[in-house]
């Protein structure tokens, strides 16, 4: 007696479902389901093997890394993936999130672009995400291993055999007094006193009657250092501007005079580099002024840099 009234505790009355009436048009025919036996027969035969490996050769992923968008423009899925990393990376948590580093995976998408194409992260990473794309290499002094890396051999490196180093860059907004520096060129090169110094190239971007004002080269020279000294940021390397009156006698041959910076780069500019993958860096830069009661400013937004392989890839053919 005592087993049953147990087993009458768990056990429930059986549910009853209303009868759906079944509408008179419909046929009352039986579905005759296929056996298993034969649909596991069916995907083991080699005829069915062979359109698979066939539909698996002539995948798009495998032939076709890229995407057609409104008005016939080619994405690149490698170009989006760093895109879209950049727009959701605060959402994209792992269940163990100690162990994911986001600067580490920017680097290796960065890595997966093919270096002729890496140019075309200047179009499609849009403002907003040059600057998350600084807060995210942020993340990369939290790994040691990663926090060695660089984006240029030529400014790790001082034995680098290369003579310069061209790159493009593109702010996320210009000056608020010179709105129009939104975009512009820099080359790094070796001076003859040994140190690594760079000039920026405003060039055909000025507007009408501003290429006589700023034609004189805006050289810099690049010192290393470790953080950003208005927000005490970790940063990897700074471009110290200075007034522009450089020795002459340091540059080489054919490199024009330096002459002293015109308003507004006067002003103790430092521009702040971090390294965020091969090729690729970012950076702040600030007015920091001549006097040390100056409050130091942010110059524009930030700088988004990469390496111009296609002017390295034209100069190894011009050389003898």
């Amino acid at each position: 007696m005592e087993k049953a009234s147990i087993r009458s505790t768990f056990l429930y009355p059986p549910l009853r479902l209303p009868s759906i009436p079944v509408p008179s048009h419909l046929p009352l025919t039986p579905i005759r389901h296929r056996p298993i036996s034969r649909a596991i027969k069916a995907l083991s035969s080699p005829s069915f093997r062979e359109q698979a490996g066939a539909s698996k050769r002539l995948s798009s992923w495998d032939d076709k890394p890229y995407d057609w968008g409104p008005g016939g423009r080619r994405y690149y899925l490698d170009e989006q993936d760093v895109v879209s990393f950049l727009q959701h990376h605060s959402r994209l948590i792992p269940i163990q999130a100690s162990s994911f580093n986001p600067a580490s995976y920017l680097w290796k998408k960065i890595e997966d672009i093919p270096e002729e194409r890496r140019h075309n992260l200047l179009r499609s990473v849009k403002s907003s995400l040059i600057t998350k794309a600084w807060e995210v290499a942020g993340m990369r002094y939290q790994d040691a291993k990663l926090a060695k890396k660089s984006g240029s051999q030529f400014l790790s490196n001082p034995k680098f055999s290369g003579m310069t180093e061209e790159w493009l860059c593109q702010t996320s907004y210009g000056p608020s007094l010179v709105p129009w520096l939104d975009s512009f060129k820099q080359t790094f090169f070796r001076a003859k006193d040994g140190e690594t110094y760079g000039r920026i190239t405003l060039g055909s971007l000025l507007p009408f009657g501003l290429a006589n004002i700023y034609k004189s080269p805006l050289y810099f020279k690049v010192k290393e250092v470790v953080e950003v000294m208005a927000t005490e940021q970790p940063c990897d390397l700074a471009y110290e501007f200075g007034d522009g009156n450089s020795d002459p006698l340091i540059f080489p041959d054919g490199f024009p005079m330096p002459e002293k910076h015109k308003w507004p780069f006067n002003d103790q500019l430092v521009i702040y580099i971090r390294h965020v993958g091969p090729g690729i860096m970012v950076a702040q830069a600030w007015q920091e002024g001549r006097s040390l009661e100056q409050v130091p400013k942010k110059f524009c937004g930030e700088i988004l840099m990469i390496k111009d392989y296609f002017t390295i890839s034209n100069d190894r053919h011009r050389m003898p």
